[in-house]
Protein backbone atom coordinates (compact mmCIF):
# COMPACT_ATOMS: atom_id res chain seq x y z
CA UNK A 1 0.00 0.00 0.00
CA UNK A 2 1.19 3.12 -0.57
CA UNK A 3 1.82 5.90 1.61
CA UNK A 4 -0.37 8.65 1.21
CA UNK A 5 1.47 12.27 0.77
CA UNK A 6 -0.25 15.00 3.30
CA UNK A 7 0.31 18.54 1.88
CA UNK A 8 -1.46 20.40 4.63
CA UNK A 9 0.97 18.39 7.16
CA UNK A 10 3.97 19.15 4.80
CA UNK A 11 3.03 22.83 4.57
CA UNK A 12 3.47 23.19 8.50
CA UNK A 13 6.68 20.94 8.72
CA UNK A 14 8.15 23.80 6.04
CA UNK A 15 6.91 26.49 7.54
CA UNK A 16 8.05 25.64 11.06
CA UNK A 17 11.65 24.72 9.50
CA UNK A 18 11.23 28.82 8.28
CA UNK A 19 10.54 30.08 11.57
CA UNK A 20 7.19 31.42 10.17
CA UNK A 21 4.16 31.45 12.37
CA UNK A 22 0.56 30.56 10.72
CA UNK A 23 -0.17 34.43 11.09
CA UNK A 24 2.99 35.12 9.08
CA UNK A 25 1.80 32.71 6.51
CA UNK A 26 -1.29 33.95 5.94
CA UNK A 27 -0.48 37.24 6.42
CA UNK A 28 1.74 36.37 3.05
CA UNK A 29 -1.17 34.59 1.24
CA UNK A 30 -3.18 38.06 1.26
CA UNK A 31 -6.19 39.45 2.76
CA UNK A 32 -8.19 36.42 2.73
CA UNK A 33 -6.50 34.53 4.66
CA UNK A 34 -6.14 34.49 8.80
CA UNK A 35 -4.20 31.88 11.04
CA UNK A 36 -7.40 29.95 11.59
CA UNK A 37 -8.29 29.78 7.82
CA UNK A 38 -3.82 28.33 7.91
CA UNK A 39 -4.46 26.21 10.41
CA UNK A 40 -7.27 24.64 8.43
CA UNK A 41 -5.24 24.09 5.65
CA UNK A 42 -2.65 22.51 7.49
CA UNK A 43 -5.19 19.81 8.25
CA UNK A 44 -6.34 18.92 4.91
CA UNK A 45 -4.22 16.38 2.99
CA UNK A 46 -4.80 17.40 -0.36
CA UNK A 47 -4.49 20.85 -1.37
CA UNK A 48 -4.95 23.10 -4.54
CA UNK A 49 -1.66 22.97 -6.95
CA UNK A 50 -2.11 26.69 -7.33
CA UNK A 51 -2.16 27.53 -3.47
CA UNK A 52 0.87 25.15 -2.98
CA UNK A 53 2.57 26.49 -5.54
CA UNK A 54 2.09 29.91 -3.63
CA UNK A 55 3.00 28.42 -0.37
CA UNK A 56 5.98 27.02 -1.88
CA UNK A 57 7.01 30.53 -3.39
CA UNK A 58 6.58 32.13 -0.12
CA UNK A 59 8.63 29.21 1.66
CA UNK A 60 10.94 28.89 -0.60
CA UNK A 61 11.03 25.29 -1.05
CA UNK A 62 10.08 23.25 -4.60
CA UNK A 63 6.39 22.87 -5.07
CA UNK A 64 7.61 18.73 -4.73
CA UNK A 65 8.58 19.12 -1.75
CA UNK A 66 4.89 19.79 -0.12
CA UNK A 67 3.74 17.63 -3.34
CA UNK A 68 6.32 14.64 -2.45
CA UNK A 69 6.80 14.65 0.91
CA UNK A 70 6.76 11.48 2.70
CA UNK A 71 8.48 11.12 6.49
CA UNK A 72 8.81 7.55 5.91
CA UNK A 73 10.82 7.98 2.54
CA UNK A 74 12.68 10.79 3.77
CA UNK A 75 14.05 8.71 6.86
CA UNK A 76 14.72 5.44 4.39
CA UNK A 77 17.06 8.37 1.82
CA UNK A 78 18.47 10.11 4.94
CA UNK A 79 19.43 6.61 6.48
CA UNK A 80 21.04 5.46 3.28
CA UNK A 81 22.80 8.67 2.60
CA UNK A 82 24.42 8.19 6.34
CA UNK A 83 25.30 4.52 5.87
CA UNK A 84 27.30 5.49 2.51
CA UNK A 85 28.62 8.89 3.76
CA UNK A 86 27.55 11.14 1.14
CA UNK A 87 26.14 13.41 3.36
CA UNK A 88 26.02 16.15 0.51
CA UNK A 89 23.05 15.11 -0.48
CA UNK A 90 21.14 15.73 2.21
CA UNK A 91 17.66 18.12 2.21
CA UNK A 92 18.57 21.87 0.67
CA UNK A 93 16.85 23.13 3.61
CA UNK A 94 18.97 21.27 6.06
CA UNK A 95 22.36 22.23 4.25
CA UNK A 96 20.83 25.95 4.29
CA UNK A 97 20.51 26.34 7.62
CA UNK A 98 24.21 23.98 8.54
CA UNK A 99 25.30 26.94 5.83
CA UNK A 100 23.25 29.68 8.24
CA UNK A 101 25.08 28.56 11.32
CA UNK A 102 28.39 28.28 9.83
CA UNK A 103 27.97 32.10 8.50
CA UNK A 104 26.62 33.07 12.00
CA UNK A 105 29.45 31.52 13.62
CA UNK A 106 32.49 32.90 11.37
CA UNK A 107 30.31 36.39 11.86
CA UNK A 108 30.99 36.13 15.95
CA UNK A 109 34.63 35.25 15.38
CA UNK A 110 35.10 37.94 13.64
CA UNK A 111 33.56 40.16 15.84
CA UNK A 112 35.82 38.41 18.71
CA UNK A 113 38.76 39.60 16.64
CA UNK A 114 37.92 42.78 16.33
CA UNK A 115 37.26 43.28 19.70
CA UNK A 116 40.67 41.87 20.72
CA UNK A 117 41.85 44.32 18.21
CA UNK A 118 40.19 47.06 19.77
CA UNK A 119 41.80 45.92 22.93
CA UNK A 120 45.29 45.66 21.59
CA UNK A 121 45.61 49.27 19.53
CA UNK A 122 44.07 50.59 23.00
CA UNK A 123 47.09 49.26 24.90
CA UNK A 124 49.55 50.45 22.21
CA UNK A 125 47.92 54.15 22.36
CA UNK A 126 48.37 54.30 26.40
CA UNK A 127 51.86 53.67 26.05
Amino acid sequence: MKDKIHHGRNVKRFREMRGLKQEGLAYELGEMWNQKRVSLLEQKEVLDPDLIGRIAEILSVPMEAITNFNEDIAIQVLGKTKESGSWNNLNPLEEIFRLQKDVIALYERLINEKEEMIIVLEKIALR
